[in-house]
């Protein structure tokens, strides 16, 4: 049912199939006790969980290993005025066990950057929302 603001909430199934159609969404995160986003290209793995592939010594890594953060992803259309926007929130690791980072390096994303020393980054789905907005008239 869509709200008078004229979004509709989507369900944790529906944010996961739209967030499997983008390749960029944006990790948020604290940074020297600051907000901080960073455009990531990523992809979801079959526990629905969220991967990123960086290098071992960024920045980002050390950031956010260990802790929450979210993740957010979405598509517009300007001249429909329509589009959706997903957010996962839960704890992000760097994967260290070999045989998984050996599956990852198989079915994982690819990182957009050439990096020798790649890891994955896992952001655990534990809470995923997401809201949908279709097109309404302009009012003159």
């Amino acid at each position: 049912m869509f709200h008078s603001d004229g979004f509709h909430n989507l369900d944790r199934q529906e944010c996961l199939r739209l967030l499997a159609k983008v390749p960029v969404g944006r990790v948020v995160y604290t940074r020297q006790a600051l907000p901080a986003v960073l455009p990531v290209n990523f992809s979801l793995d079959t526990d629905s969980s969220v991967l990123l592939r960086t290098s071992a010594s960024s920045d980002l890594v050390r950031a956010i290993d260990g802790v929450v953060v979210a993740f957010e992803a979405d598509d517009f259309d300007a001249a429909s005025r329509s589009g959706w926007s997903v957010v996962v929130t839960g704890r992000a690791t760097v994967v260290t066990d070999p045989a998984e980072h050996d599956r990852l390096s198989r079915s994982g994303p690819r990182s957009w950057v050439a990096a020798r020393d790649g890891v994955f980054v896992r952001i655990e789905s534990d809470m995923v929302t997401g809201r949908e907005v279709s097109g309404t008239p302009e009012r003159g």
